[in-house]
């Protein structure tokens, strides 16, 4: 009998240190938080804004302009019947806990380029994510308890879509802080 070997050609935190690289090439401090954060997509989401809000604030854990590098793969909690996906599902409750301050941006997506569904990788947020979600009439709180985070994404036109890329390294996060204006 013969053993079958595995070579890995490349791991969860390549993705990462690959995106920590280009953020130095354009003058802003990347910070890798780790390639193994797990837990309910929408607490993973809200821990993630206070970070972000704590560099505005106290240029901890680092000073901005900065990019919170993340990935692992979080969990939900299906409760309601929307179109989901965990990456929408952490984006959105990132976009509602930031409420459009400090223009803090982000991407979220799964690096297979599928999340949860085949119609999309993930979601951006913007700094009026928010703002754009209630002028279009959808209610963000209201999309996040129904598991709606890719209905409501969908409508903002801010989801990701990839199609599958025959990788997966899990998910893909990217926090970006700009630094004070000038």
């Amino acid at each position: 009998m013969s053993r079958s070997t595995f070579q890995f050609v490349s791991q969860p935190v390549d993705a990462l240190r690959a995106a920590a690289e280009e953020a130095r090439a354009i003058g802003v401090q990347p910070l890798i938080l780790g390639d193994s954060i797990e837990g309910e997509a929408r607490e993973v989401g809200r821990v993630m804004a206070g970070i972000a809000l704590s560099t505005v604030s106290s240029n901890m854990p680092v000073e901005p302009p900065c990019v919170l590098l993340s990935g692992g793969e979080t969990t939900v909690t299906v409760r309601g019947t929307g179109t989901g996906g965990r990456n929408r599902e952490f984006a959105l409750s990132l976009a509602i806990a930031l409420a459009g301050r400090y223009d803090i941006s982000a991407i979220a997506c799964d690096t297979d380029g599928i999340d949860g569904a085949p119609d999309a990788a993930g979601a951006f947020v913007l700094p009026d994510t928010i703002a754009r979600a209630l002028r279009k009439g959808l209610d963000p709180h209201l999309a996040l308890a129904d598991n709606d985070a890719g209905g409501l994404f969908r409508r903002l036109g801010d989801q990701v879509v990839t199609g599958p890329t025959g990788t997966n390294l899990n998910d893909f996060r990217a926090i970006y802080v700009p630094g004070p204006s000038r």
